[in-house]
């Protein structure tokens, strides 16, 4: 604003109105690429990239519109400062005793091994990076709004085991069941071992963070389906079978290779 000698103004909270020129912008684009899907009959794009290209190419056609325009504007335009924009926001936080960090109101989980540590958090469109002085620790997908929450088991799981009490009281506890089916397998254990369930259900969440979610899964819809109580043991005992299954490699003839090789032809013959 003081490159240009202009005097900037806020907008006030809950007045919707003031921003009605980009809320009026944004609205036009959403009817625009609407239209665009419309008449490509098809809202299907084999990847995100082919989505992207389709936005990129929506933007550049309705720009060619506001060319002549655009020009007027540039020749009233001195240039702008010479100094270069940084790539993205960065943020000092704190990881808690809860293994989490608060980024612009939202609330993440980081693993339990950084409680304690202070984090700069490289805030991106659309992930967060952390970095524990110049080595990067995690990376986090965005939370847009605020008051929201993005709670991944695997990071807190090794606190839990420690204290399995802790789960009943967790404020983020729903976020801690991955599927349906770990739901459901721990209301069976409430119902079935109403005093040993946090500590079974902590037992079954660790074998899915340290073995395989899917295969844990598995098993549960299988004891689900027996209507056999699920247990640590019990879903143990299903995903070793599944764990010691290999693949066998059969043996490999080199022989129709060797027969390629002029030296080797000479040896047979």
């Amino acid at each position: 604003m003081q490159h240009y000698g202009m005097t900037p103004t806020t907008n006030n909270t809950g007045v919707a109105h003031e921003n009605g020129d980009v809320e009026q912008s944004h609205f036009r684009f959403q009817q625009a690429v609407d239209q665009a899907l419309r008449v490509r009959a098809s809202r299907d794009f084999a990847d995100r990239a082919s989505y992207e290209r389709f936005l990129q190419d929506l933007v550049r056609y309705r720009n060619q519109t506001r060319a002549t325009r655009f020009a007027q504007d540039q020749q009233a335009l001195r240039p702008l400062p010479a100094q270069p924009l940084a790539p993205c926001r960065e943020l000092h936080v704190s990881v808690s005793r809860f293994s989490t960090i608060q980024v612009l109101g939202n609330t993440y989980s980081v693993p339990s091994r950084l409680i304690g540590a202070t984090l700069l958090v490289r805030v991106r469109s659309e992930h967060l990076e952390g970095y524990v002085g110049v080595k990067q620790v995690i990376t986090l997908p965005r939370l847009h709004g605020r008051a929201q929450h993005a709670i991944n088991y695997r990071h807190l799981i090794w606190s839990l085991v420690r204290k399995p009490g802790a789960f009943a009281a967790y404020r983020y506890r729903d976020d801690l069941f991955p599927t349906l089916a770990f739901r459901h397998a721990y209301d069976q254990l409430t119902r079935t071992t109403s005093v040993r369930a946090d500590r079974e259900y902590v037992r079954v969440l660790h074998l899915a963070a340290t073995l395989s979610e899917s295969e844990v899964e598995t098993a549960l819809l299988l004891l689900e389906e027996a209507g056999t109580a699920p247990t640590a043991d019990a879903v143990r005992e299903l995903v070793r079978p599944m764990a010691a299954q290999q693949i066998v490699i059969a043996p490999i003839n080199f022989q129709p290779y060797d027969q390629l090789l002029p030296s080797q032809r000479c040896a047979h013959a």
